[in-house]
């Protein structure tokens, strides 16, 4: 296993984190901690989760993931030491529904504190390694949406000092490590950083944004911000909601995240998704690899990428995601890649 600093941050992470976002839905709590078990064993150290998963949100089981991760931690601690470890949690955003949590969170002081006080009750821990904003509080184009329109900002959105200011709290209470953002636009990065800079509060130290074969909508002006401020990228959905999985194209009906929950992956429904994907199989095949396995070694390759954010239904795809760390795509199938990007360009974006 390859490790790297995260950001400016004392923290080194796995290459690999393990999401967690399937337990207490599609994974019992046994399989959860088989799953830890496993990629512990392999030499991830970074496991990330939310106060909100498993997905999709629902009252009843909101918090599971995260009592999952945390008795299987409670057993892990009685042998080994918590700095073995990295643990990152999100606080949710407002504007997303969930009434069921704090009676619809915000980002005001008193709610970013208060979850994060429950976050650690749930996982039985004295602190968060990385704390991040699961969303922003402002409206931007995200999960499916492209395009940024004025009219849909909230009548109120706390601003970024606030935010800012209940994370130092934190902070200096010793239950976080360090922040970070997630699902952000290049806009909310330099405006954090502008107000932590000026303010002298904490400054974020990774990003944590869809990144994968059918939405590079990274690699525009996000690369550029984070690279040049030290963000190191947390990539998630690396297989765009199993679909880089390639199973959808052998068998459009067959049980994954897709044919249970379809209306949670909107930006995986756009028209031109289906071909994009087909055309990224194929490849794939023609090389003898799975499109998993192509789909993550691309990300891997990605100089932008600090660690790919992987989660699994089954300990066979978690070894088969996690073994894909250690291939080497070619320079031929790199450009054939491009190749196909270029005709369908971030189609899930």
């Amino acid at each position: 296993m390859k490790y790297v600093q995260l950001g400016r941050s004392d923290l080194r992470v796995s290459r690999i984190c393990l999401g967690t976002m399937t337990f207490g839905e599609q994974n019992s709590e046994a399989d959860a901690h088989a799953q830890l078990d496993y990629a512990v064993g392999q030499g991830i150290n970074f496991i990330d989760t939310a106060e909100m998963y498993p997905v999709p949100a629902k009252a009843e089981t909101q918090g599971l993931t995260e009592q999952y991760v945390g008795s299987w931690l409670k057993n892990w601690l009685k042998k080994q030491s918590r700095d073995q470890l990295v643990i990152a949690s999100k606080v949710s955003g407002p504007n997303r529904g969930m009434a069921w949590i704090r009676g619809g969170p915000q980002f005001t002081r008193e709610q970013i504190i208060a979850a994060c006080e429950e976050s650690l009750k749930r996982l039985n821990t004295d602190y968060l390694d990385l704390y991040q904003l699961h969303w922003p509080a402002r409206h931007v184009p995200m999960f499916g949406q492209s395009y940024y329109d004025p009219a849909q900002e909230p009548e109120y959105t706390p601003d970024v000092y606030e935010q800012l200011a209940a994370l130092d709290a934190l902070v200096r209470a010793g239950k976080v490590r360090q922040i970070g953002l997630s699902n952000e636009t290049s806009w909310g990065v330099s405006e954090f950083i502008k107000i932590a800079e000026r303010e002298q509060l904490p400054l974020i130290r990774s990003i944590q944004n869809v990144c994968n074969l059918i939405n590079r909508s990274y690699e525009s002006g996000l690369a550029e911000t984070c690279h040049r401020e030290q963000i190191s990228l947390l990539a998630y959905s690396p297989l765009a909601f199993g679909l880089l999985s390639g199973k959808y194209v052998e068998n459009p009906t067959c049980d994954g995240r897709m044919t249970r929950f379809s209306n949670f992956g909107a930006r995986y429904l756009k028209p031109q998704v289906p071909l994009a994907v087909a055309a990224y199989h194929q490849l794939a095949k023609g090389y003898g690899l799975s499109c998993a396995q192509m789909a993550l070694a691309w990300l891997d390759s990605r100089w932008y990428v600090a660690s790919t954010i992987i989660g699994a239904t089954t300990l066979a795809q978690l070894s088969e995601n996690i073994a894909a760390h250690n291939l080497i795509l070619s320079d031929d199938i790199l450009q054939q890649i491009e190749e196909i990007h270029r005709n369908c360009p971030s189609p899930a974006q």
